[in-house]
């Protein structure tokens, strides 16, 4: 009786088994198909093989089958050749009898029979010779040369046609002289006779005939099978004397686009791979040549701007205490000149935050900004940049609203970096919030701390996204140079952002104003996964529903420093904030 536990666990063990062997098949068909998908040589060397074992495989059955027929037709008209002659043969020795109970009638059967089959009853050809005469009453018993049991083998079909008069053929398997059956070519043929019909048979095995065949077939077979063998040999070293130039092209751009800008491929000889090689390295050059004259021009830039940034201080410093002493005599002098000392000093003001801003931003460029870090509280930051920026949102009639939390915000942080960061962003919120307030929230959590700055402005259209930390870029270009601040204010607080290891993000929608969100990690050198405040403000999830939402692009530097866009938050993930 079997063990019930052992009975139990039977299905869970073929289940285990069956799980395991279908893991173990998807993996390898997971890597057949990787390497099909990878590997140009693999396919090509493939595909001809596959194609040339059909063609070899089809060409081989006809060759087969051809032979085979022109074997079976050649014993075809052998047999009947004999056969006819046997039947003339046998109608002039029965010729002499009249009735069948004539006394030496039988023993000339048998006669005729021996001589047929080649005289010697004993013979080991195969070939059976045969007569009977079943339409005289049973009166001739059948014989055979050499005597065998010959009947199994004549089918009704046939025995009824040779009865009718007529000369048919089949191919019968069966055991006549030998101990194992065999394939045999039945031919009969009728005798006509005086005392009626009698039935002539022939029985030629096709041992010789299949055997022929067969060593045929093999041989085709074969040498298929090495051609087969010998294509694919082919396939695959033309294939890699193509696909390897091509790899070295492969790894010669990887290495190019990674900035290993001497590289360069072989040439040998001057066929087309040649070319291609020669033209590769033609390209590469021209590329090298290309890239070195822009980062030189690059390099230029940068240090006529830093250049032109310092030249002018000197003159600037004058200018300004020019202008500070005609703009403090201005009540003593006529309207209009008191209007254009007021006009001279603002203007004087602006220039002087555009040198700054481009020393800053050639400072970045020349890679020579520092990241003082410090543990700092983000409340005071908040609160000295809202301070700063009040007298600005009371002329404008914006309302300035804070949600910062009633601790400490500690980081390390660089503190004038970052509050030249929000300065920014609320100075830009001030500006395009259209009269409407604006919300800055400060919140952290384990790893990182976050400010976003919400406005209710005109917001952003569409794929401004991108572009909306460009150097002096502007929303709208047909506004006046007079508002706004130099262009350069998000291109250096992106950088900021970007010095301390952190984001610096931005969603918009058209109508529906603004939200810029900067994230920092809470320990400098830590690196960011999430930040403690989502992009996406909570109303605006709640006033456009799926349709607007899923639509907006955030924009800023990802956890690698790179400059990432993607969509800002699903709707799933904002109705459940706003639900929380």
């Amino acid at each position: 009786m079997p063990d019930p536990d052992t009975t139990s666990r039977r299905p869970g063990a073929g289940r285990e088994l069956w799980r395991r062997l279908s893991g173990r098949a998807a993996r390898v068909f997971a890597g057949l198909h990787h390497t099909w998908r990878r590997s140009l040589q693999v396919r090509v060397v493939t595909i001809t093989l596959v194609v040339s074992s059909l063609l070899v495989g089809g060409f081989a059955y006809l060759i087969a089958g051809k032979i085979t027929s022109i074997l079976l037709d050649n014993a075809k008209t052998d047999v009947r050749l004999r056969l006819t002659s046997g039947a003339e043969y046998a109608a002039k020795q029965f010729s002499l009898y009249s009735q069948p109970q004539e006394a030496q009638l039988q023993e000339t059967i048998d006669g005729t029979v021996n001589y047929l089959a080649g005289g010697d009853p004993q013979q080991t050809s195969g070939v059976v010779v045969a007569l009977t005469a079943d339409g005289v009453g049973g009166m001739i018993l059948p014989r055979s040369s050499p005597a065998v049991d010959f009947r199994p083998l004549i089918s009704p079909e046939l025995r009824a046609a040779v009865a009718g008069g007529n000369v048919a053929n089949q191919i019968q398997t069966g055991r006549l002289t030998g101990d194992r059956d065999t394939k045999y070519l039945v031919y009969g043929s009728p005798v006509p006779t005086r005392f009626g019909q009698v039935e002539l048979y022939y029985f030629v095995p096709l041992t010789l005939q299949d055997s022929t065949a067969s060593q045929a077939r093999t041989t085709v077979l074969l040498t298929g099978l090495a051609l087969v063998l010998l294509l694919g040999l082919l396939a695959a070293l033309v294939t890699r004397l193509v696909v390897t130039p091509v790899r070295v092209a492969a790894r010669t751009a990887q290495r190019l686009s990674a900035g290993l800008l001497d590289q360069r491929m072989a040439v040998n000889g001057e066929d087309d791979l040649a070319l291609l090689a020669a033209s590769f390295n033609q390209m590469a050059t021209n590329l090298q040549r290309q890239i070195l004259r822009l980062e030189e021009m690059s390099r230029l830039q940068r240090r006529f701007t830093s250049d032109v940034s310092h030249e002018l201080r000197t003159p600037l410093t004058t200018v300004r205490m020019a202008a500070d002493l005609i703009f403090a005599e201005r009540d003593g002098f006529e309207p209009s000149v008191a209007r254009s000392a007021e006009l001279l000093q603002a203007e004087l003001d602006r220039f002087e935050e555009l040198l700054t801003d481009l020393l800053e931003i050639s400072r970045f460029d020349a890679g020579f900004a520092v990241l003082d870090a410090e543990p700092a509280d983000l409340v005071p930051v908040v609160h000295r940049v809202v301070d700063r920026l009040s007298g600005l949102a009371e002329r404008v009639g914006v309302e300035i609203e804070l949600d910062v939390p009633a601790t400490p915000v500690i980081a390390e942080i660089d503190p004038r970096r970052v509050e030249r960061v929000l300065r920014n962003l609320v100075g830009n919120a001030v500006e395009h919030g259209e009269g409407r307030p604006v919300r800055i929230t400060l919140g952290m959590d384990d790893t990182a701390v976050a400010v976003t700055v919400r406005d209710h402005g005109v917001g952003l259209k569409p794929g401004e996204e991108k572009l909306v930390f460009n150097r002096f870029w502007r929303a709208d270009p047909s506004r006046a140079r007079q508002t706004g601040g130099t262009g350069l204010g998000l291109s250096i607080s992106l950088e900021d952002a970007r010095l301390h290891g952190g984001w610096l993000e931005a969603w918009g929608a058209p109508g529906q104003g603004a939200q810029f969100r900067l994230t920092l990690p809470a320990r400098a050198g830590d690196r960011l996964i999430t930040s403690p405040l989502r992009l996406v403000p909570a109303d605006a999830a709640v006033s456009f529903g799926a349709t607007s939402t899923e639509s907006q692009l955030a924009i800023g530097p990802g956890p690698d420093g790179a400059l990432t866009v993607g969509p800002a938050k699903s709707v799933p993930e904002q109705r459940a904030e706003v639900a929380s």
